[in-house]
């Protein structure tokens, strides 16, 4: 029999999966907003350099004639800002309704009729998302930042372009970069790096951040937190150390049976991460709820920590559709041939979910 807990696991990792391809689609929103302005940014680029002129160039004439420049900056950074902010706060309410979800799924009858579930509110959720910092800095801090960073790129290039000589025009293009080179050879293209990390990043640490308090608000059934790193060639050392880890349900998410500290926890312990978690419910024995249940149920709840699987060996152990979902019908197709192996064809940015496609899965119910 498939134990709760082995649900538990195999559902979070499935999850994880899901979460990165609504990482994919949010960044794909939000450069493209990013990336709206670029043609008006090219144009007051030119403006403000030609009023310039070599003969007249200094730090003081640069800022000002660049006044428009900053002012559209600030501008898209800020509804960048704003449409971010949405997007944390949604993704955290449901990552809320997934862990209830889940929850009710995997966790017997039997079971929640003698233990309550509890759930985080809205005001949690946006705590967590908008007043708790990731990497140091609140989310409408990092916005200020990649704003001023994307500004310092800029005027340095035009001083340096007016040191050297350069045309309007061979400044501009190292600052936009070239169509031959679909644009990723100008000095912007790190913004939209900046802007991609800090998206992933404050995805990543909402869900975890929500994924966490949902335990906590249930730390009568759930005894301790296992950690679930993706491992791929991506991964980091201080995930890779810390996959399938056990830590205590609490703030102190102290080590179980091991002495690596949590830090910061999956999904936060740095830019990008990947990582996530899962949750080991408690042993029918520990709940004390031994009168009354059936012994398919007491042998479900065991409370044993699930044998270590990763991500590869949970891939072969999904549907065909489910594989093809995730890699694709052609990958899928290598796959089950075993012709080629996960690491020669997976791409975390190859298909994109939104949040709407997620949220519609929750009426059928939550999948491992």
């Amino acid at each position: 029999m498939v134990t709760v807990n082995e649900q538990m696991q195999s559902a979070s990792i499935g999850h994880a999966v899901d979460l990165q391809h609504l990482s994919n689609a949010e960044v794909r929103k939000i450069i493209r907003l990013l990336n709206a302005v670029d043609a008006e940014l090219r144009t007051k680029l030119l403006e403000a350099i030609d009023r310039l002129g070599p003969d007249s160039y200094t730090a003081r004439r640069l800022n000002t004639v660049l006044a428009s420049v900053y002012e559209l900056n600030s501008s898209v950074y800020a509804s960048i800002g704003e449409v971010m902010a949405e997007s944390v706060v949604d993704i955290g309410r449901y990552e809320v309704e997934y862990q209830g979800s889940l929850f009710t799924r995997v966790i017997p009858g039997q079971v929640l009729v003698q233990v309550q579930l509890n759930t985080v509110n809205l005001e949690q959720v946006r705590e967590i998302a908008l007043s708790r910092p990731f990497q140091g800095r609140l989310l409408k801090e990092w916005m200020g930042d990649l704003e001023e960073s994307r500004a310092a790129r800029i005027r340095d290039a035009i001083r340096i372009g007016m040191v050297e000589g350069q045309t309007t025009d061979q400044i501009v293009r190292g600052i936009m970069g070239t169509r031959a080179q679909a644009y990723a050879d100008g000095i912007i293209e790190r913004s939209r790096r900046d802007v991609e990390t800090m998206v992933r990043t404050a995805i990543s640490h909402t869900a975890q951040g929500v994924r966490e308090s949902y335990y906590k608000a249930n730390d009568d059934i759930v005894a301790e937190v296992r950690w679930l790193s993706t491992l791929d060639n991506k991964t980091s050392a201080p995930c890779r150390l810390r996959d399938r880890l056990v830590y205590t349900n609490d703030t102190r998410h102290a080590p179980v049976g091991h002495k690596v500290p949590w830090l910061s926890g999956p999904g936060k312990l740095h830019f990008n991460c990947r990582s996530t978690s899962t949750p080991i419910i408690a042993s029918y024995e520990a709940l004390r709820l031994s009168k009354g249940l059936s012994e398919g149920t007491r042998a479900s709840m065991d409370g044993q920590v699930p044998q270590s699987m990763n991500y590869g060996e949970w891939l072969g152990r999904q549907s065909a559709a489910r594989q093809d979902e995730i890699l694709g019908p052609e990958r899928g197709k290598l796959l089950r041939q075993d012709k080629l192996k996960l690491d020669d064809f997976y791409n975390d940015k190859g298909k994109f979910l939104t949040l709407e496609e997620l949220k519609e899965r929750l009426v059928g119910g939550v999948r491992g």
